[in-house]
Parts: structure tokens; sequence; C-alpha cells
């Protein structure tokens, strides 16, 4: 590392052993050749030095925290109302979905029934319009096609008598030609008869059968043109009456066409005006369902109720945050505090943030418990530091291993990082680090034995020790006591 890693402690230790240590080139030279002087003695070099060594150092990080839930929410109705109900105390622990309170909800149920009638009505005429409607639709097309079927036979009775009449005056043409030629013939018969009577040819039997054939025929001949004259003068009425009769029948047709078409038409749409109906109906009575579930206050999820801040007959409006008001006639804003597991929330400040990563292992104590010492683990490092009283530092989430049934929210704790770890680092004790002339540097051992200023690059200190980034090497010693002897 480039940059030597403090703690509080560690920055104070430091400073301290340079102030004593360091005190420019006469302190320490003065104090040096004092010691040199004084003793020589093999003894005395093994005691005030230590070889350097190589060792993996575990960055350590000291912080304060407070144990807070992992997860908390004030507990107030969705509408403004009256406490009717409450069913759990502080303390008690709840599930996801248990009722805790209950909001006054008696003119909402009466609307809740009042809507229920109306829904079950509009669904009635729904059903009723199903059965109805296909069934009406059905005998207005079965009128259509009975208006259809007399059309037709109106329209077959014209065409028959169309056909008829004129055939029926040719037939009593034809019969009244034939009756005018038997007239005719009797006439001449007649004629001839009378001369033989009067020649007295015939008897007048002869003469009276032969007029009385003649009188026949003329009678038979006047039938015949009445008869002709009668089916002249009714067959155009009859033409007229058949006519407007299948007139009269195409009008009914029509009619019933036209019926039939506004029910199929109309059908439709008031089948879908009765199911809007029924939507609507449907939807008060969800909201109105809805409203009146809210009055019914739950656990939105498992947990300990940490506070109660309502009590039965307070009126509470909806918020989130806890209302301050010690005054019973006042408007609450909550009634409830929910909170679901434990976390701690340190502040680190920025020089050590850099050296912790979420998953590293934290021990942590508690004034509460000075005689137990839990674990946790860092979850979450703040994106963004903070900055209070001049402080900057940054806030790290630590979940707890163990500890849940002790610790409790708001508690103080005091944590310990243990940062990331510096394999093979080389590492002399902190307390032999010495400042001359205003550089670091340690009091090595020289081949003649006696102590020489060695310059040298410190890295990250932790506690008593010290890491060497360059400057000497493993197996040096170095004094962390001055020798008597005199130094080069």
């Amino acid at each position: 590392m480039d940059h030597p890693l403090f703690n509080k402690f560690n920055r104070l230790s430091f400073r301290l052993i340079a102030l004593i240590l360091g005190g420019g080139v006469i302190l320490g030279g003065l104090a040096i050749r004092l010691l040199v002087t004084n003793s020589n003695s093999q003894a005395d070099l093994t005691k005030a030095t230590v070889p350097v060594s190589r060792q993996t150092l575990q960055v350590i990080i000291k912080a304060s925290g407070v144990v807070e839930p992992t997860q908390s929410v004030n507990i107030s109705p969705k509408a403004p109302g009256r406490l009717m109900s409450l069913l759990v105390e502080q303390g008690a622990v709840v599930k996801a979905g248990q009722l805790l309170a209950i909001m006054d909800n008696r003119e909402l149920k009466a609307q809740e029934l009042q809507i229920e009638g109306q829904l079950q009505q509009s669904q009635g005429k729904l059903k009723e319009a199903e059965v109805n409607i296909p069934s009406e639709i059905e005998q207005a097309r079965i009128r259509v096609t009975v208006a259809n079927n007399k059309v037709a036979q109106a329209a077959d009775l014209l065409k028959q008598s169309q056909k008829r009449i004129p055939r029926q005056i040719d037939q009593a043409s034809a019969q009244l030609k034939q009756a005018q030629s038997r007239l005719e013939l009797a006439r001449a018969r007649a004629v001839r008869n009378k001369y033989l009577i009067e020649q007295g040819a015939i008897s007048k039997d002869q003469y009276d059968a032969v007029v009385n054939e003649l009188s026949i025929a003329e009678a038979n001949l006047a039938d015949l043109k009445q008869r002709l004259e009668e089916i002249k003068g009714t067959s155009s009425p009859q033409i007229a009456q058949l006519q407007d009769s299948l007139n009269e029948a195409k009008a009914t047709a029509a009619e019933a066409k036209a019926a039939y078409q506004e029910k199929e038409n109309s059908a439709q749409s008031q089948l879908i005006q009765l199911q809007a109906s029924v939507s609507s109906a449907q939807g008060q009575y969800k909201q109105i369902e809805v409203q009146f579930d809210d009055t019914r206050i739950k656990a939105p999820f498992d947990g300990i109720i940490t506070q109660r801040y309502a009590d039965i007959g307070s009126f509470v409006t909806p918020s989130t945050s806890v209302s301050s008001s010690t005054d019973d006639s006042a408007p609450k804003t909550s009634i409830l505090a929910l909170a679901k597991g434990l976390q701690i929330r340190a502040k680190v400040p920025e020089v050590d943030i850099g050296q912790l990563r979420p998953g590293e292992q934290v021990k942590i104590t508690a004034d509460a418990y000075p005689d137990l010492e839990f674990k946790g683990r860092i979850i979450r490092i703040a994106p963004e530091a903070v900055k209070e009283q001049g402080v900057t530092s940054f806030d790290v989430i630590i979940a707890l291993n163990n500890g849940q049934e002790k610790l409790r929210s708001k508690m103080n704790v005091n944590l310990v990082f243990l940062g990331n770890s510096i394999p093979n680092a080389l590492v002399v004790p902190t307390v032999s680090i010495v400042t001359k002339a205003g550089k670091t540097g340690v009091m090595i051992l020289d081949s003649n034995n006696k102590s020489q200023f060695q310059l040298v690059r410190i890295g990250t200190v932790i506690d008593d020790k010290t890491q060497i980034i360059s400057g000497i090497a493993s197996g040096q010693r170095v004094f962390i006591d001055l020798p008597n002897n005199n130094q080069k």
C-alpha cells in the first residue's frame, strides 16, 4: 500500500511515538549516544533489538454503531377515522396479514349492504334479459315467417284467380256461341214445321215439340249471356280484392321484418347496457369492499410491535410519521410501529472506508453485555458520504450472525472491522519507528554492533505493528530500545 491506514488510536500512538522518538537530530542523537556509551554488551543489544520479519497483517478498523430494525414502518389507516378496536400491544410478535386494529366501519358496512342489493338487482335484470330477449327475438322471427307465408298464399291466390277468370269467360263465350247456334237451328226447324203443319203434313204435337225446343234454346241463350256478363262483371273486383289482400300481407310482413331487425339490433345494446349496469354495481361493491377492508389494519410483514401511538377512540389520520402530540383530543398520525429483524448501522470515517468490503466479518460488543462478543458481516456500504460536525463518514450496514435474541433496537454497540489482510508484509514494531531531520526511519544494528539510522517507507500501521514498504530487509535487527554505544 502506498498510503498507511490509521484508526484514531493508531494515529495518536504514531504521533506520540514520533514526538518522543523524533525530537530532531539533537534529542535522538544525544539519547542514542548516551545509551550506546553506557552499554555495549551483547545482551543489551539483544534486548534492545528485534529482527524484521514477514507476517500477514490483518487490518482492523474500530467504529461505533447503533442497532436498528432491518425493516420498520409506522402503521396508519388509509382514510381518516376513529380507532374502534386495538388487538395487539407493544412487544407483541405478529405475522404478515395478522389483524392489528379496526377503524370505525359501521357506515361503510351499511353502504356495502345497499350496494350489494343494487348489484343483485342488476344481476337479476341481466339474467332475465338473457332469457327473455332471445325468446322475444325468436317470436319476432316466427311472426316474420308467418307474414311471409301469408304473402305467398295471397300472391298464389291472386295468380290462380288471374288465370281462372279468363278461362271461365272463354268457356262462357264458347257456350254462348253454341247456344246461339242451337237457337238458330231451333228457329229454322220452327219455320219449316210451321209450313208443314199448315199443309197438314205433321201433327200439332210434333209442331209443339219444335216450338218448345225453340223456347228452350232462347232461354238457354239468355242464361248464358247473363252468366257471361256476371263473370265479366265480378272478375275485376275479385282481382282487386285479392291484390289488396296481397298488398296488406306484404305490409304486415314488412312490419314484422322491421320489428324483428329492431329487436335483434336492440337486443345486443340492451344486454350491453344491462351488463354495464352490473359491472358498475360490481365496481362500486368492490370499491366499498376495499374501503371496508382498509379499516381492518393488518401487519404488512412478520415482526414485533415496537410502539403504540393511539388508543381506542382516538381519531387517526393517514400518515407515515409519528404523532408527537400528547393531547388525547389531537388527531394521531399513526396507530402502531412495526419492526422486523435487526441490523447495525455504523459510521466509518472516510479515511478507513477504502479498507472495507461487503461480506467482511465484524466483531460486535455492547455495553449491555460486556462479557459477550457478537458476530456480523458487512452487507452494504453507502455510496455517498455524510458530513456531521465537520467529520466525513460513510454509513455501513452490518447483518448480525448471532445475538438477535439479546440485542435490542437503538442499542449502542462497538464494532471492530476485520478489513483487508496484507499477506507476507515486512513488519517492525511500531515503537521502532523514529524521525530524523524530518525523515522517517528506524535504527538498525550495523556490522559493528552499533545503531545506524536507516530511512524507510512505511505502509499500514496496525496497533503495535507497522508495515515497511522499502528501506530494510527481512532478518535485519531494528532497535526498540536505544543501546549504550556510539551511533554512526
